[in-house]
């Protein structure tokens, strides 16, 4: 339930959902300042959702969070959605639960090797959606970024760089 986990939840609540959430770090008081049902345990929040959308940051810890056995838990009828790192699922894995159907599907918008090949299975099994990892993308985002980038190129040609990387 970090920024963007607390954003997400707000939208869900927004639309009559009843959010539950799950963390190595969430603890009890911070999921109910959030609104949200702090499910016991990892299998216990994909077995018992609709829809999971992972918020992580990919760390040491987090990597391959979401294994085979995480995504059996997911009911038929349930869709994972990652606009976060790959590496939080084991991608092989969910390869192979898509393939069976063992649920309904899956949005990504993040891939171990971008581009996505053109011979990947995300680009031809019919219950993903795949997106460019463009999940940034806001009028903000641009403006702040290729803002910065002309005023970087016009400091640099001025000599006094502004945003100088160790």
């Amino acid at each position: 339930m970090g920024k963007i986990g607390q954003r997400v939840a707000r939208i869900g609540q927004a639309f009559g959902m009843q959010v539950s959430a799950w963390s190595p770090n969430l603890d009890a008081a911070r999921a109910q300042a959030a609104g949200v049902h702090l499910a016991a345990s990892k299998q216990a929040l994909f077995a018992d959702s609709d829809v999971v959308s992972l918020h992580l940051v990919l760390g040491e810890r987090t990597r391959g969070i979401v294994d085979a056995a995480t995504l059996a838990c997911l009911p038929a009828h349930g869709y994972l959605i990652n606009t976060a790192r790959a590496g939080l699922i084991d991608q092989q894995a969910l390869i192979e639960a898509l393939a069976e159907k063992r649920f309904a599907g899956a949005g990504l918008d993040g891939f171990d090797c971008e581009p996505l090949p053109a011979g990947h299975p995300f680009r031809t099994l019919p219950n993903v959606l795949a997106t460019p990892h463009l999940g940034y993308v806001t009028a903000r985002n641009y403006r702040d970024c290729f803002g910065q980038a002309v005023e970087d190129i016009a400091a640099w040609l001025q000599g006094a760089p502004q945003r100088v990387l160790d």
